[in-house]
């Protein structure tokens, strides 16, 4: 019989390169209890936040390397976010600059696992600007190696 411990750390998962401009899950977290507001709900600020990181990770895609958040073109909530959602975060490219990275990001949510109940609860464009090690803006086209 297999050992699966050691088998689950010696199996190489697949890495393809990912295509900024195409949607693409960027993460995926569990709403927990301490992700709420005083009224025991989940936090705008927090779904905020999963956003923000999601969208980044498009542009880190894109530009080869550290960017920045900018400007949050638009933010719409759509449907309330419980303790113990799914929430996932799809993010692509949608326009660039000469360093900037205009990024959209659709968030969804399972509720019902079980029933494969999935709604979509926000959706966010926001900019970022690609940097140099200085903090400085640099173009937002990939750097080779």
């Amino acid at each position: 019989m297999p050992d699966t411990e050691t088998d689950a750390r010696t199996t190489e998962i697949p890495v393809s390169p990912r295509d900024p401009f195409k949607p693409e899950l960027a993460i995926r977290v569990l709403a927990m209890p301490a992700d709420t507001n005083a009224a025991g709900d989940i936090f705008g600020g927090w779904l905020m936040s999963q956003v923000d990181i999601a969208g980044s990770i498009a542009a880190y895609d894109l530009a080869g390397g550290r960017v920045v958040t900018v400007a949050v073109n638009a933010f719409r909530f759509l449907k309330p976010v419980y303790v113990g959602d799914l929430v996932s975060c799809y993010s692509w490219v949608t326009e660039v600059g000469n360093s900037s990275i205009e990024v959209r990001i659709d968030v969804y949510i399972e509720r019902n696992r079980n029933a494969d109940e999935v709604q979509k609860v926000a959706t966010a464009v926001l900019t970022y600007v690609a940097i140099d090690d200085k903090g400085r803006p640099r173009s937002a086209k990939r750097r080779s190696g």
